[in-house]
């Protein structure tokens, strides 16, 4: 069977995305889950994740012993392995955009990921305006994002099609971060959020987060343990 390796949930985008995946898309796995305590070579997390993944990070994923890492490269495994459950959009210019828009997001939007951290729950909207305010950078990211999801090929579907994709799953950690930070976005991708928050796996991930109750320090930007 399948072994997903991922981090805490409150926290860890990169393991969100093949996480979504795999559970929205039924595919049967087992789910270990390394808590974070911090990144230093020493640190529980480190030695718990470098037993599976020579690059200490999560995700990882194994197939019966094969190891795959990277969230993207996890991915598309998993659209090869069951191409039955058409991960990827089925019409090929909409697979080839998704996969334009999931590399984009693999690779782009540095200054919302340094400013705006995941952190499902935490209730930073004071924090968000001034951020907004003082970092022209993120702004722009904002501004492309926004320009994905106006694209879409229906109002009220997902970003390449009517049904949840791989990219979809790409941008889900997006919605977290709006979210949390109050970001500042169109009627038209309020409801590309509220159709993410539809999703089964999406609102059972948001779940198990808000029931870690685990404060890691080194994830935390702007809370302290006694917020």
């Amino acid at each position: 069977m399948l072994e997903l390796f991922i981090g805490d949930k409150n926290y860890s985008t990169w393991s969100m995305r093949p996480w979504l995946v795999i559970q929205h898309f039924n595919i049967p796995f087992k789910e270990r889950l390394i808590p974070f305590d911090h990144f230093d070579m020493d640190s529980q997390f480190k030695q718990s994740i470098l037993k599976i993944n020579p690059t200490g990070k999560v995700p990882a994923l194994v197939d019966d012993g094969f190891l795959i890492w990277d969230s993207l490269a996890i991915c598309e495994y998993l659209a090869e392995k069951f191409p039955e459950k058409q991960l990827w959009p089925q019409e090929i210019k909409q697979r080839a955009r998704a996969r334009s828009m999931s590399a984009e997001m693999h690779s782009s939007f540095t200054a919302l990921r340094s400013t705006c951290d995941m952190n499902i729950d935490a209730d930073l909207k004071d924090i968000g305006l001034k951020l907004w305010q003082d970092h022209p950078a993120l702004q722009q990211d904002v501004h492309r994002i926004v320009q994905l999801w106006s694209e879409r090929p229906q109002l009220d579907g997902f970003l390449c099609g009517e049904s949840f994709s791989i990219v979809d799953a790409f941008y889900a950690p997006v919605v977290m971060r709006f979210m949390t930070y109050g970001i500042p976005v169109t009627d038209n991708s309020q409801r590309y959020i509220q159709k993410i928050l539809t999703v089964p796996a999406v609102q059972q991930w948001i779940a198990e987060a808000q029931a870690e109750f685990r404060f890691v320090a080194c994830e935390e930007q702007y809370r302290t343990l006694s917020d």
